[in-house]
């Protein structure tokens, strides 16, 4: 593993600048080397940036859709060019796989494409509600978003999930994940190169100063968060206190996969391992962590998910025949090993890992190895809280009663997997799910124009379609009195 010095700078009204704080060191997780420096913001340069915001977006929200389109296009030709990279300098600074976090930008210019491609689809409405008069809507965006990126995807969500609020007229600051920054600091060379000043600002620094600022920021109107509940929570009443704002969170999940008898045991096992995002060290809010598998073949498919988990390969994340790298940092390695605990599994069958591996390559970093538990009850930690970490948990059930039940017993409700050939049962079991997707005979993914969210504490409206270009709109109603 090789350990560049990178440097990455805050974009603030169109320049590349030190941020007040000085710098921080960025540490690879696969051996706590220094990779390089991020300059760290503070509350003076949010007020710059939300500033540079507000001057800008006028302008900005002046150009026709179509132009502000042309603009995102070609900010994903810029992004195509340093894929690569950037992609590298991810994998470095997250500790997540290569190829995966390739693909991820490759999605992200996807994204750029498909929301320049809604430009013309923000159109208002007229409604017939007198004969004498005409009444109409129009749409016009917010002015200033925040945007607080997470930190399994940085680059991605600092691009991808703001090309909605870009393509609708507003101007964006964008705050990077505190442990993973260097990447989208590296984009905002694209976006000095591509972008009108203003449009787009990075400002990176600690949730508590940085992060704060930009939420309480009187001129920040829509603010949205991909991270954990708490982090939602605390956005939640820190914006309401200098106004009312509209949020959008995407939080976090403990997703069930349900699997009935009639299935082939080799692609629902296929399914459950690859839903789960060991890819990803499992750290994505949608990953299956929980697979109920009926009774019949509980042993059999067990079997299979424990024989696929344990052959996957821990080792240098930049390598493409590594299929797991190391946990983001210290402190979400320290949440990860706390549900190892045997006390709080007590019960509960270890199959496979459960602990840090061994061998000399691994003795520093943050690493734990893929793991399984069998027969988990819905008592324990691992079946209540989110690990955001690569623990599959896994349990039996007998009736669709018992396993709906099983299934709906948690605070979150993002996603869910459903897996029979019959589809009278695969929509009946879905209608009965608390949840925001389901994917039938699949697992965990996304798909371009197809929305994303959750119920209950997994959050509130909805990202990745049509739905998340409206959220960037208000709506203003004109009635002409004739």
């Amino acid at each position: 593993m090789t350990s560049p010095n990178i440097v990455g700078r805050l974009l603030i009204d169109g320049e590349l600048v030190e941020g007040e704080g000085g710098w921080e060191d960025s540490i690879n997780p696969a051996n706590e080397e220094v990779i390089g420096q991020v300059a760290i913001g503070s509350r003076k340069d949010v007020d710059r940036a939300v500033a540079a915001a507000r001057d800008a977006w006028p302008e900005w929200a002046a150009k026709t859709g179509e132009e502000r389109g042309e603009l995102l296009r070609e900010f994903g030709v810029r992004l195509k060019q340093r894929a690569e990279e950037i992609s590298r300098i991810e994998v470095l600074d997250s500790g997540n796989t290569y190829l995966p976090t390739l693909a991820s930008l490759n999605e992200t210019v996807r994204s750029l494409n498909y929301y320049a491609g809604l430009a013309y689809s923000m159109k208002g409405e007229t409604i017939p509600s007198t004969r004498q008069h005409l009444h109409m809507t129009v749409h016009e965006p917010y002015g200033v978003v925040a945007r607080i990126a997470a930190y399994n995807h940085p680059a991605m969500f600092s691009v991808a999930r703001t090309a909605a609020a870009l393509v609708a007229g507003n101007a964006v600051v964008v705050k990077p994940p505190e442990t993973s920054a260097l990447s989208v600091l590296i984009l905002g060379e694209i976006a000095k190169e591509v972008l009108p000043r203003g449009v787009f600002n990075i400002v990176n620094g600690p949730g508590a100063t940085v992060g704060d600022a930009l939420v309480r920021h009187p001129d920040v109107k829509r603010i949205a968060l991909i991270g954990s509940v708490p982090t939602g929570q605390a956005i939640q009443r820190n914006a309401a206190e200098s106004g009312v704002k509209h949020v959008t969170l995407e939080l976090g999940g403990k997703n069930p996969m349900i699997i009935f008898p009639d299935v082939d045991l080799d692609a629902v096992a296929d399914s459950a391992v690859r839903g789960m995002n060991f890819d990803w060290q499992g750290q994505s809010c949608g990953s299956n962590s929980r697979v109920l598998i009926h009774e019949d073949i509980y042993e059999a498919v067990l079997d299979r998910i424990v024989q696929r988990v344990s052959a996957i390969k821990l080792g240098d994340p930049m390598l493409t025949s590594t299929g797991m790298g190391p946990i983001n940092s210290k402190k979400s390695w320290d949440h990860v090993m706390s549900f190892l605990d045997p006390q709080q599994t007590a019960g509960a069958r270890l199959m496979t890992g459960g602990k840090r591996p061994q061998s000399a390559e691994f003795a520093k970093g943050f690493w734990v190895e893929p793991t399984v538990y069998a027969d988990v009850s819905p008592d324990m930690r691992l079946w209540k809280e989110e690990v955001f970490g690569p623990i599959l948990s896994v349990s039996k059930w007998r009736d669709l009663d018992q396993v709906i039940a099983m299934a709906n017993d948690t605070t979150f409700g993002l996603s869910a997997a459903i897996w029979t050939n019959d589809i009278k049962t695969a929509l009946n079991t879905a209608k009965r799910l608390r949840v925001g997707s389901i994917f039938i005979n699949g697992s965990n993914a996304h798909y371009i124009g197809v929305p994303w969210g959750g119920f209950k504490n997994s959050g509130v409206d909805r990202e990745e379609g049509v739905e998340e270009l409206r959220s960037y709109l208000e709506t203003k109603v004109i009635n002409i009195l004739l």
